[in-house]
């Protein structure tokens, strides 16, 4: 391979912020945060939704809202039409 033209390729921990849950890859994606797991020192990547708290994977279902959409919708349509129950 040539030198210099690739990024690099390290272990990172990837946190599902949602339930805290932690795992280590490798990646090439560059991140400001790091964190120490397990002893040491890895770059940091956060993360809303992984297959730890995806409904597809859990078969629980669960709304993820970061920005308050879900609420704004709540308020202006209330739970007219709604089929499902979220979990709490």
């Amino acid at each position: 391979m040539k030198e210099g033209i690739h990024p690099d390729y390290r272990e990172v921990v990837f946190q599902d912020m949602s339930n805290d849950f932690k795992f280590i890859t490798r990646s090439t994606i560059q991140t400001k945060e790091t964190i120490n797991f397990e002893g040491k020192d890895y770059p940091l990547v956060k993360l809303e939704v992984t297959a730890e708290s995806h409904p597809f994977y859990t078969g629980k279902h669960k709304i993820v809202d970061t920005a308050g959409r879900v609420e704004k919708f709540r308020q202006k349509f209330g739970t007219r039409g709604s089929k499902t129950q979220a979990a709490g």
